[in-house]
């Protein structure tokens, strides 16, 4: 009896290595496929984000504007970490795929605000005026598009059937991304909006003086045009 157990211990031996390589080599193969899925998400979604970007340089007719929309997606990706941390879940591949679809939902609200500034500019308004103005008539609706967003992945947050498991990590994602992205739009996306203005008068240099413009125009048409040259009394 006691030799059969020896020789018996060496096969259990071997039996258990078998399994342990078995579990690594599956293990190890299910690393190679999250890499893979990673790298290949990463690529699309790089594109993705240059399609986001040529859809609003369109109709905003600026290489600018669609910067200071699509400036709010890091943002959404704070909110969404966040939201994990809240609802004590761990950031799975789930959560990645959430991610990747909060960034063409965070737009909207910024894409909506710059146009009511733009409307407002081409009404007549001034710069200031028109981003006061707008922030303004879309406070309200931003904010309930986010609330509304909010609640409608709420059921799924609350949810603790093994079933919908798996899908409370994008859910996260999603939900506290869209609330978190729009609160910074909110005042992120003025001061922007500002700045960028700014830069583009820099860029342009000073205007010229209303006298100087006089002055021009009146040396251009000559002295029989009847415009006053600068300093000089109308005959």
């Amino acid at each position: 009896m006691a030799d059969e157990r020896q020789a018996a211990a060496p096969i259990g031996g071997r039996r258990g290595d078998q399994e342990d390589a078995r579990d690594h080599g599956h293990d190890a193969r299910e690393q190679r496929e999250q890499r893979k899925t990673v790298a290949a998400l990463a690529r699309n979604y790089m594109f993705a984000l240059v399609l986001i970007y040529a859809l609003l340089a369109v109709p905003l007719r600026s290489y600018g504007q669609p910067l200071i929309i699509m400036a709010v997606i890091p943002f959404g990706l704070v909110g969404a970490i966040a939201g994990h941390l809240i609802m004590g879940a761990g950031f799975s591949m789930m959560s990645v795929f959430g991610v990747v679809a909060l960034s063409g939902v965070v737009v909207n609200s910024s894409l909506v605000l710059v146009h009511h500034v733009n409307q407002r500019r081409d009404e007549g308004l001034p710069i200031a005026e028109a981003v006061r103005d707008a922030g303004v008539a879309r406070f309200r609706p931003i904010l309930l598009t986010s609330l509304t967003t909010f609640a409608g992945l709420s059921p799924i947050l609350l949810e603790r059937n093994m079933g919908a498991h798996f899908l409370i990590p994008m859910a996260t994602s999603l939900a506290f991304g869209v609330a978190f992205a729009t609160a910074i739009s909110l005042f992120l996306l003025p001061a922007s909006y500002l700045i960028l203005e700014d830069l583009r008068g820099w860029a342009r240099g000073p205007s010229p003086r209303p006298l100087e413009v006089v002055g021009a125009a009146a040396r251009k048409a000559g002295p029989g045009s009847g415009i006053a040259r600068v300093g000089e009394p109308r005959r």
